[in-house]
């Protein structure tokens, strides 16, 4: 889940209510596809509950990685407008926070705070993955591996809250 605190930490309370506001809440069943490899997707997503699978869509049984509560999925597609080079799929139930790429696009046009804001929560949160995984492949250092930034921290506690107000919303609807 430290991973999306990081992006959700750069947004200030209206931004999340924002996003609150402009988003909805979707379920997955096991085994349903959230993401097809190859095929492109419109919308950018935030792991509520559950547990979900990134795999490579080859035959090959073997996860990527495991997704779970807080993680952010389609970031990558969103910066690049390509298609994914992964599939997601549920493993069990799962419940995600869904904003649509056109309504983010029409955020980011209209506010440049929300957009420098955006970006920025993104550059940390991908930072992140890619530290972990040089970490997973044995190139890390071991004594570095949970320590956070001081100038993000600040942010990174204030995201637990967001975090927060966007679970109680959408376990409401």
């Amino acid at each position: 889940m430290k991973r999306a605190l990081f992006f959700l930490g750069q947004f200030n309370n209206r931004d999340v209510e924002w996003l609150i506001h402009s988003g909805q809440k979707i379920e997955l069943r096991g085994g349903e596809k959230l993401i097809q490899k190859g095929n492109f997707i419109d919308s950018l997503y935030i792991v509520l509950s559950g547990q979900l699978s990134v795999c490579a869509d080859n035959g090959d049984k073997e996860d990527i990685a495991t997704l779970g509560s807080g993680e952010v999925v389609g970031e990558m597609s969103f910066l690049e407008t390509r298609p994914p080079s992964v599939s997601v799929v549920a493993k069990k139930t799962s419940i995600l926070y869904k904003i649509s790429r056109e309504i983010i696009e029409v955020r980011l046009a209209a506010n440049p705070d929300f957009k420098a804001n955006f970006y920025y929560g993104l550059a940390l949160f991908l930072s992140n993955r890619l530290r972990k995984t040089t970490d997973q492949l044995g190139y890390g250092i071991v004594e570095e591996e949970d320590l956070i930034d001081t100038k993000i921290l600040d942010g990174v506690t204030q995201a637990g809250s967001h975090f927060g107000q966007i679970l109680h919303r959408f376990s409401e609807a």
